[in-house]
């Protein structure tokens, strides 16, 4: 469905990460003018996809996390791309703390004060990157469920009202989190794709079975996920993957995943920032956060070294001594010792008293001290059990029909993911109730602009406003951003262009991604090559698998620009001053 619903909005927060763009190196090299938040997905702003899918599932409190560099391009976008601007209100909130640089982990982002402060109860974190079809709402209520609340249960800086429940069931009625990991493998994949280690155990069987279409089946314990090469890293150091006895016992079934994906989408109750101000050591949200609250779940003591016994005894007496109590359902106070029909010492209220000998609080008679049976067992010598809120997994379905989740965070990632949604039918064509979020109103948005002698196939093409095709043209698979001009003669397979490319006459591109207003000069052949924003690639240029990048301050002593290709030591450059910026080819 498109974006535009209405539905009552669920009480979450956003948080989504804009980071630097590191593995889109071509297109991001001036973050302070085109960050890797506005880069183009099949003709939309990256960042428009997870602001979508937010407002698509209710959720209007956003918060967009950026470096300060980046924070006045993000805001021009929001307020003059048109997709961006076509997006419900209210408009987000663009946070760009001081201490945020390109280097920080998203785990301290979270620690930042500015973060802090912005957060008021229960949120989400979701990257910048993140392509995701699948409704959010049906994860949340997932999530809800599973958890036994509503949105805000456990609290925040606003107090609740009603009955606080969870999951875990311990007194304040904390609740676990829930992430997403889908698989990379199969017709669509890209090579080279990162991916992650994940381990599972299944939930209780609930009492009645889940509805037809429902997540509940997917969902379950997640008790180890951490990175593929961190998982090689320890592989192999120890020659093997080491598994505790006490996972275990813990957890009787166990399944171990490795072609899957974390997509960094994370329902977090409140209490979590607690845990990761107070833990300096937790710099990454999903290998320090998740990985280690998933494995706290079965392994004795890490609850207490990640300060979370300290993080629920703070909050329970913030929030009260009992949710029930707090809540007004329980008016008085009820001896629950006295009706007990094994005898307990009485507990005393008052505090002289408490502290006289014999007075102390015990445990049922029946209950004796192991190293002396003799003498009853005192709860002051007992430390109780930390019980951990769960860290779910929705594992998503590898089907071919499955709704589309991708990070697109890499080149390749980012054509792949830009054809497949080219592939979609417009809204003319499916209708608006049948079509996909994702779905442009046209596949070609300026008819006008395309010759009649040439070739377009509109199955899988996407072509922007303001697009002219020449005659005797040949584009295929291929989407094509706005005032783009494919000179007579050209043929393009499966490429990218994005704004105010032009492509010479004669011109043969095939698996290309080409930068704002670059221009490709006739007669070149371009075989998946990446090339900068502004760009000229001279006339006749063959190349494959490389990106043409500018590159200032490479000059060697005799004046020639210079650059050493993967192999080491080729001259690829041929400037003849040295105050000029050197045109480069780099080898992908």
């Amino acid at each position: 469905m498109p974006h535009a619903q209405s539905m009552p909005s669920p009480g979450f927060q956003a948080l989504i990460l804009c980071g630097p763009g590191v593995s889109l190196n071509t297109f991001t090299s001036s973050p302070e003018e085109f960050p890797k938040a506005l880069i183009p997905i099949a003709n939309r702003p990256m960042v428009w996809y997870p602001l979508d899918w937010c407002y698509r599932m209710g959720v209007t409190n956003i918060h967009l996390i950026t470096p300060p560099s980046s924070a006045s391009a993000i805001d021009a976008a929001l307020s003059q791309n048109p997709h961006l601007t076509s997006l419900p209100a209210p408009k987000v909130d663009i946070l760009a703390p001081e201490g945020l640089s390109e280097n920080t982990g998203t785990a301290e982002i979270l620690r930042l004060p500015e973060v802090q402060a912005a957060i008021t109860g229960d949120f989400l974190v979701l990257p910048c990157d993140l392509v995701c079809e699948l409704g959010g709402d049906s994860l949340l209520e997932a999530w809800m469920i599973l958890e036994a609340g509503l949105g805000g249960a456990t609290g925040g800086i606003s107090k609740q009202r009603g009955p606080q429940m969870g999951i875990g069931g311990e007194k304040g009625g904390r609740r676990g989190g829930l992430g997403l990991w889908y698989q990379t493998k199969g017709e669509d994949s890209v090579k080279g794709e990162d991916t992650d280690f994940v381990a599972t155990s299944p939930l209780p069987a609930p009492t009645v079975p889940p509805p037809e279409g429902s997540l509940r089946p997917h969902i379950s314990n997640l008790v180890y996920a951490m990175p593929s090469d961190t998982l090689n890293d320890i592989t192999e150091e120890k020659k093997s993957f080491p598994i505790r006895h006490a996972l275990l016992r813990k957890h009787g079934r166990i399944k171990m995943l490795t072609t899957y994906r974390d997509a960094h989408i994370y329902f977090f109750p409140f209490w979590i920032l607690d845990m990761i101000h107070r833990t300096e050591q937790l710099d990454s949200i999903s290998e320090d956060v998740v990985g280690w609250w998933a494995k706290a779940g079965w392994q004795d003591g890490l609850g207490d070294k990640l300060g979370l016994r300290e993080v629920f005894e703070d909050s329970d007496k913030t929030n009260g001594e009992d949710a029930m109590i707090t809540s007004g359902l329980i008016e008085e106070e009820v001896d629950l010792g006295s009706m007990s029909t094994t005898w307990t010492s009485k507990v005393s209220t008052n505090a002289k008293d408490s502290s006289a000998k014999g007075n102390e609080k015990k445990f049922a008679s029946r209950v004796r001290d192991p190293d002396n049976p003799q003498r009853q067992l005192s709860l002051a010598t007992t430390k109780s059990k930390l019980i951990i809120p769960p860290m779910l997994a929705y594992i998503h379905p590898s089907n071919p029909s499955s709704p589309l989740v991708r990070r697109v965070d890499t080149t390749p990632l980012l054509l792949s993911v830009s054809l497949r949604l080219a592939k979609l039918p417009s809204i003319e064509e499916a209708g608006r109730a049948a079509a996909s979020p994702f779905a442009h109103p046209l596949k070609v948005a300026h008819p006008g602009g395309v010759a009649q002698k040439c070739t377009v196939t509109r199955s899988d093409c996407l072509l922007a406003d303001n697009v002219t095709i020449e005659e005797r043209a040949v584009v295929k698979e291929t989407v094509i951003g706005a005032n783009c001009r494919i000179e007579k003669g050209a043929r393009l397979t499966r490429c990218l262009l994005m704004d105010g490319v032009i492509v010479g006459e004669r011109c043969q591109l095939s698996g290309c991604i080409l930068g704002r207003r670059s221009k490709i000069e006739k007669e070149s052949v371009l075989k998946e090559c990446e090339v900068q924003e502004g760009n000229v690639i001279p006339e006749g240029t063959d190349a494959k698998n490389e990106k043409f990048m500018v590159f200032e301050g490479l000059e060697d002593e005799s004046g020639e620009g210079m650059i050493e290709d993967e192999d080491g030591g080729q001259d690829l450059g041929n400037g003849e001053d040295d105050n000029e910026i050197s045109l480069d080819r780099l080898s992908i």
